[in-house]
Formats: structure tokens, C-alpha cells, sequence
């Protein structure tokens, strides 16, 4: 008997009680539930029309194909051709739940990681609580309170004898020893300048265009994302960053370890320095002061001094090639001149504006020799200054919206500058600008830009990161590495080069320190001998 759909002999055999026709009970049953018709005779069709019969187990005959060798071939390359397939669908299984188990324990250390630093930021809470507990003094007497000095920045404030006519502090002035220093370190690194090489170790073109995200660190905080500001000692390869959470964190690159948290300012960081071994740290904050960090003996800073002479945010701080002086800018249109070791401000520089339409700073930065001083306004002026006399010496215009950032080559001559439009260069020979590059849309502003310190490449930090090569003013600056932001918010904050350009170290609007550089493969890679 066989079945009237398959020809072959049915193993679980029903009837059609209408027609008499033989069927296999799952064919027939898929085929009424499709159509709901007889195959065969096209007639109206149930399930219950199906009467099931009882039939001697039955031992289906050979197929042709195994009654020979050549069959028997086909049909054993069949079976492996099935079981490769089969091998195949679980090896993608296992590689998925590999892949499912990487993320899971992933994410387990992002939690712990997230509940260790919870624990540290409350621990620091309880800690600061209890010593201002015990540093809150006693109530004192109205009379008493009127006659103790107020203290700033360390030193007794200035009385009423020591104003200026509109109401601001007296400064002493850049004296002429200071001036003197300033002129002799100046001939030095000028001398310097003319024997200077390129170092053998500067990473090349080639290096620069693999380059790579090597790493992600989150060393901010998660309720107030972004990184605004970003500083390297190059000696000890430490990288600083300063955070809309308004801390400032020290990390060391080599270890992948946090150094140490600065915490005491109640706005965003908005600009960090090291100064010479880094042993002395600067910050700059929206709220309106500088603060001054010494390395302790147990490697933690301590906030030496804090600066109260602007009256608006601090959006930039620079570090004198002396190492013994540095300069503030804020909104308030005025930069400070301090000395590094006493925190005195020897002279606090107003711009000749218009009063009904001030102009704050945005950015500023020390020519590498050290007489010349850069800085941009939120009117997108660039001002070169002479330190010396504080006299406003050159403006640059063109530029549209705030300058953002500002960087000196290496080579002395080279200036280059950021703001909402693009990243404009300027020959400090002619005091022109020789080249503009315009990168992003009108939508995009360019948040950085910076020469390594051999001068020989310039990074820019925007919607990407891009790494030009520097050239003359006549050649052509050519883009020779484009880094996306892995952000995800668009918009890169600041870039820096490391030492020797080994590698980029990036911020963004999230709370993660980038680093991008060679793979390991790479950079273990022999170099190929000249």
C-alpha cells in the first residue's frame, strides 16, 4: 500500500472515509489544514473524515542509491555535507555565546568599577565633612570681627589705602629683576631654537596614519559628564584632566592607574597645567578662581594657594618657560601675571575696550621664549602682548564667534588659532595669516588645536580629531590621520600630543580619557634601519 501524495509506503497510514484513498497522516493532515480539500479529489476534507489504520512494522526497502558504490558515495558525501553544516551553525552559536558572556562580564566590571568609585567619592565626602567640622572656628564678637584682617591667596587683604580708584587692587608691578629673568631665559631658548633637530624618536607620518584608540579610561564623574581640559608631563608621562564635575584628575598612562583626585572647586575645571617635574599642578575654574596643588610626600596634591583676583570665570592658565611664573585669562577682559612660589599677582592687565561691550578671554598661551603672550577673546580677536610692558603689541581679526584655543610652535613663528569658523595660521614675521583650515560645518565649532612639542605636527579637536603635517607657509598642510569621536556626543573637547607624538591623548563630552596610538603589534614592531 502506498500513499496516494508521496507514492511511498506510509508509516502512520489513514483512510479517506468518502474516497477510500490511502494517505501518510502528516501529509495529509498539512495539506486539510492548507486547503481543506482532498488532494486528489478536490472534494471538502476534514480531519475527522481521516479513519487512522493499524498495519505490521514495516521495513522500508533499499533506495537505488545504496545499491551501489558510487550511491552509497553520494549518499555518504550527503551526510557529511549535513554534518559540516550542522558543525557550522554550532560554532556560530558558541561564538555568540562567547560574544553574550564577553559583554556580561564587561558590564560586571563597569559595575564594580562604578560601586569601588562611589565608594571612594563617599568616603572623600566623609572625610571632607568631618575636617570642616573640625575647622569651623567659634563665633567671634562683632568687635572682634571687626578687627581681624581678612586673608587672601595667603597674604593679608588689601585696606582701603591699597585700592586703586575704581576699587581693584594695586599690583607692584612686574619689577626689573623678574623683567631681567624673563630676557635671559628668552636669549637661552632663542640660542637653543637655532641648534634644534628633530629627535630621531618623533613618531613618523606612516606611525601617525595607523594610529588607533588603544584605550578608554572614565576618570569623571557620571552625573556631570566632559572633559574640558587636558595636560601632559611629558617626564614622568602623566596625563592631567580637568572635568565639568569640577575636579581635576592625574593619571598615570604607563600603570592605567588614577594618581590622585583634586577636588575644591564648585564649578567646571576649566584649564590645567603642570609645571616643571610636576611636583606644583594649576588649575583654572568657572568659579573664578586659580588654584595652586603641591605633590605631598605620599604622592596626593595639596592645595597651596587659592586666587581670587578675577571676577568672572578663568578660562585659561600657562606656565612661563621659566617655571617660575604664570599667566591667567578670564571673561572679566583681564589676565594676571602671578609668581609662581609666594601666588602674588604682580599685575593684572585690563584690554582698552569698549566698557558697554566687553570682551572677555577665552584663551591664552606663552610664546615658547617667553616675551610674548597670546590671547583670544569671546569678540574672536587674537592679541599678542609684550610681557615685558604689557603692552598690546598686535591683533589678529577674522575669525567668527570665540577663540577657543591657541598654540605657538615650536620653530617660533608659527601661531595657531581656533574658534567657532575654523583653525586660522599666522606667520608671527609678517604678523598675517597665511592659511585657513576650515574643517567642519558652520554648525561645528573647533574646540582645539595644539603643535606637538617638537613643532613638527598640529592636532585639531572638533566633531573628529585631525592630525596634520606642519609644512612651510607657501607648502600645503596635509591632513595625514582622521580619529572619529567614540564619544558619541560629536564633539571632542581637547587634544594633546604625548611625548614624541607617541601617542594622542583626547577628551570629549563624556567622562573618558582616550588615548590613541600605535597597536601593540605595531609599535613592537622593528623599525627598518636608514
Amino acid at each position: 500500500m502506498q500513499c496516494a501524495i508521496s507514492g511511498d509506503v506510509p508509516v502512520e497510514p489513514v483512510v479517506n472515509a468518502k474516497s477510500g484513498l490511502l494517505y501518510e497522516k502528516r501529509l495529509i493532515e498539512g495539506f486539510i489544514h492548507e486547503t481543506g480539500k482532498c488532494p486528489v479529489t478536490g472534494e471538502p476534507l476534514t480531519g475527522d473524515d481521516l479513519i487512522p489504520i493499524k498495519m505490521g512494522k514495516i521495513v522500508k526497502p533499499r533506495t537505488v542509491q545504496t545499491a551501489s558504490i558510487p550511491g552509497m558515495l553520494g549518499m555518504f558525501q550527503n551526510e557529511w555535507d549535513g554534518l559540516m553544516l550542522s558543525n557550522f551553525a554550532l560554532e556560530q552559536q558558541l561564538h555568540t555565546a562567547r560574544q553574550e558572556l564577553s559583554h556580561a562580564l564587561y558590564q560586571h566590571d563597569a559595575a564594580c568599577r562604578v560601586i569601588a568609585r562611589l565608594k571612594k567619592e563617599r568616603d572623600e565626602a566623609r572625610a571632607l565633612l568631618a575636617q570642616s567640622d573640625r575647622k569651623i572656628p567659634m563665633s567671634a564678637t562683632s568687635t572682634a570681627a571687626a578687627n581681624t584682617s581678612a586673608v587672601a591667596n595667603g597674604k593679608r587683604a588689601a585696606d582701603d589705602d591699597d585700592l586703586a580708584p575704581p576699587g581693584k587692587k594695586l599690583r607692584q608691578g612686574i619689577s626689573t629683576d623678574i623683567i631681567t629673568e624673563l630676557t635671559e631665559c628668552n636669549a637661552a631658548l632663542s640660542q637653543q631654537r637655532k641648534r634644534r633637530q628633530i629627535p630621531p624618536t618623533l613618531a613618523s607620518v606612516e606611525e601617525l596614519g595607523r594610529y588607533t584608540q588603544l584605550s578608554s579610561h572614565p576618570l569623571h564623574k557620571t552625573n556631570k559628564p566632559g572633559v574640558t581640559s587636558i595636560d601632559i608631563l611629558h617626564s614622568k608621562d602623566i596625563i592631567a584632566t580637568g572635568g565639568v564635575d569640577s575636579t581635576a584628575v592625574l593619571f598615570d598612562r604607563s600603570s592605567g592607574q588614577i594618581r590622585s583626585t583634586l577636588s575644591g572647586h564648585s564649578k567646571k575645571v576649566t584649564s590645567v597645567k603642570f609645571v616643571a617635574d610636576g611636583g606644583t599642578f594649576l588649575t583654572g575654574s568657572a568659579d573664578k578662581t586659580v588654584r595652586i596643588w603641591q605633590e605631598s610626600e605620599d604622592g596626593n596634591y595639596d592645595c597651596r594657594h587659592i586666587l581670587r583676583d578675577h571676577t568672572a570665570e578663568v578660562q585659561a592658565v600657562t606656565v612661563h618657560a621659566t617655571n617660575n611664573y604664570f599667566v591667567t585669562a578670564s571673561l572679566d577682559n583681564t589676565w594676571c601675571f602671578y609668581d609662581l612660589s609666594s601666588g602674588s599677582c604682580l599685575a593684572q592687565v585690563a584690554a582698552d575696550t569698549d566698557s558697554s561691550n566687553p570682551e572677555g578671554y577665552t584663551a591664552a598661551a606663552f610664546h615658547p621664549d617667553g616675551l610674548i603672550l597670546g590671547t583670544g577673546t569671546s569678540g574672536a580677536i587674537v592679541k599678542i602682548w609684550d610681557v615685558k610692558s604689557q603692552a598690546n603689541v598686535a591683533k589678529f581679526d577674522g575669525h567668527v564667534g570665540p577663540v577657543t584655543a591657541i598654540s605657538f610652535s615650536e620653530n617660533g613663528y608659527f601661531l595657531a588659532t581656533a574658534a567657532h569658523d575654523s583653525v586660522k595660521l599666522w606667520d608671527l614675521r609678517k604678523l598675517k595669516n597665511f592659511r585657513s583650515l576650515n574643517l567642519y560645518d558652520a554648525d561645528t565649532p573647533t574646540n582645539s588645536v595644539v603643535f606637538d612639542h617638537s613643532g613638527s605636527y598640529l592636532g585639531v579637536a572638533g566633531s573628529d580629531i585631525r592630525v596634520f603635517q606642519v609644512a612651510s607657509v607657501k607648502a600645503d598642510w596635509n591632513c595625514v590621520k582622521t580619529l572619529p569621536d567614540l564619544s558619541g556626543t560629536g564633539r571632542a573637547t581637547c587634544v594633546r600630543f604625548g611625548p614624541d607624538a607617541k601617542y594622542l591623548a583626547v577628551g570629549s563630552m563624556d567622562r573618558n580619557l582616550r588615548i590613541f596610538g600605535l597597536p601593540d603589534e605595531d609599535a613592537e614592531a622593528p623599525q627598518p634601519e636608514s
